[in-house]
């Protein structure tokens, strides 16, 4: 019998306490604060190592391709040993990357810090996603994603305005022993209050063509791929306006740094509503409906930003920046909820191969904004609209598909 369809129990019911919501925020959003929080800094890292901007750039492309290849071997190896040391290793090898990049003197040893960084910060969130399947269900699990969201967004929401105090006071390097620390809190955390999730009757065997199967079985899966890919594209737009901020905001705008830290904390609002929005929305139309409708908001906002592209104004990006976290806050709980909810038993690999989309996605976006021969405002409107369009394109069948079409494995 298929690997995928060995039914599996549902988990039992839990309630999402504030214990439970720390955890999964603090893993959820430990790759995007390690990469938020330095971006202020860009200016006086580049004059410190003799390095431009966008050479820079590598610390963020880097990151990605490390974070996205890292979680393809995170996710089967949780499934089979349990999440309790394979979390607590990662956040072990994530301070391990941070302190590096404080101490590193040249481009290279700082891109290699931020390479381990995300090898440690990949396990996090890829974990993050397979504890709440581990513990939740159906809508509780979509209630449960979106809480996380609205937790994690506040600190890479906020990090980049502390970044920017640090940065003042004390300069560049402190920061990334800020976020050790961070790390280091939360492994303290999971250990003394949460631990192993993934009891030893829903493990599964490790074997490299056995993971490599269900990998591509995944993979060739439309309950799975079409809402994974399209929150992915998603996503990627979102890190891709993580890349691009400074340039626009700062080199563009004419924004300072503490000016840029600001409106980065200011779309902790939208994140916010959206969250509380989805399950709610969601429990009276449906996931998948409210799904489509951030997609469609998400490309109302990359559209927007694509007509002002030539003359943008902060007021104008701001604008556009708002609706497309908005409709990304709507599909990313729902989307992720959809494409995970069928695979309990292989939840891990599930949880690995998403957010190896979304960090490919983020890395694509990403180099793109920065390589695309336009000035960034309009590189970064290019990026958004065609991922918002093609996340429309795959996530449409979904949106038709029926509820009953889906089975749990």
């Amino acid at each position: 019998m298929s690997e995928l369809s060995i039914a599996s129990p549902a988990p039992p019911e839990r309630r999402l306490t504030g214990e439970t919501l720390f955890l999964l925020a603090g893993l959820a959003a430990l790759g995007a604060l390690a990469t938020n929080i330095i971006l202020p800094a860009f200016p006086r890292i580049g004059t410190d190592l003799g390095v431009s901007s966008q050479e820079l750039g590598l610390t963020l492309s880097s990151f990605f391709v490390a974070f996205a290849f890292g979680q393809l071997l995170v996710g089967p190896l949780s499934d089979r040993f349990g999440r309790k040391w394979l979390v607590l290793g990662g956040l072990a090898v994530f301070a391990a990357g941070s302190v590096l990049c404080a101490f590193a003197d040249s481009l290279s040893f700082l891109v290699l810090g931020r390479v381990i960084q995300a090898l440690g910060a990949c396990a996090a969130s890829v974990l993050s996603r397979a504890i709440a399947r581990d513990l939740f269900d159906g809508e509780a699990l979509a209630r449960a994603l979106a809480l996380t969201m609205i937790a994690g967004a506040a600190a890479p929401g906020f990090s980049p305005l502390l970044g920017s105090a640090l940065d003042g006071l004390f300069g560049w390097r402190i920061t990334f022993l800020i976020v050790a620390v961070f790390g280091a809190v939360i492994a303290l955390h999971y250990s003394r209050r949460v631990g192993e999730t993934h009891p030893a009757d829903r493990r599964t065997p490790l074997a490299l063509s056995s993971v490599a199967s269900t990998y591509g079985r995944l993979a060739a899966d439309p309950r799975f791929l079409l809402p994974a890919l399209a929150v992915s594209l998603v996503i990627g737009g979102l890190y891709s306006f993580f890349a691009a901020a400074p340039g626009v905001l700062m080199s563009e705008l004419g924004l300072t740094a503490f000016e840029l830290g600001l409106s980065f904390a200011t779309t902790v609002l939208i994140v916010v509503a959206a969250g509380f929005l989805a399950p709610r929305l969601a429990h009276r139309w449906g996931q998948r409906i409210i799904g489509m409708a951030g997609i469609f908001i998400a490309l109302a906002g990359s559209l927007f930003m694509f007509a002002f592209a030539a003359e943008p104004t902060f007021v104008t990006f701001t604008i556009a920046i708002a609706l497309y976290l908005l409709g990304m806050g709507l599909i990313n709980p729902l989307g992720t909820a959809i494409a995970l909810h069928p695979f309990g038993q292989q939840a891990g690999l599930a949880s690995a191969l998403l957010g190896f989309l979304q960090m490919g996605c983020a890395a694509i976006g990403a180099s793109l904004a920065s390589v695309l021969p336009l000035q960034p405002s309009a590189s970064l409107a290019v990026v958004l609209t065609t991922a918002s369009a093609l996340a429309l394109l795959v996530f449409l069948p979904v949106a038709m598909r029926h509820p009953k079409a889906e089975a749990v494995v």
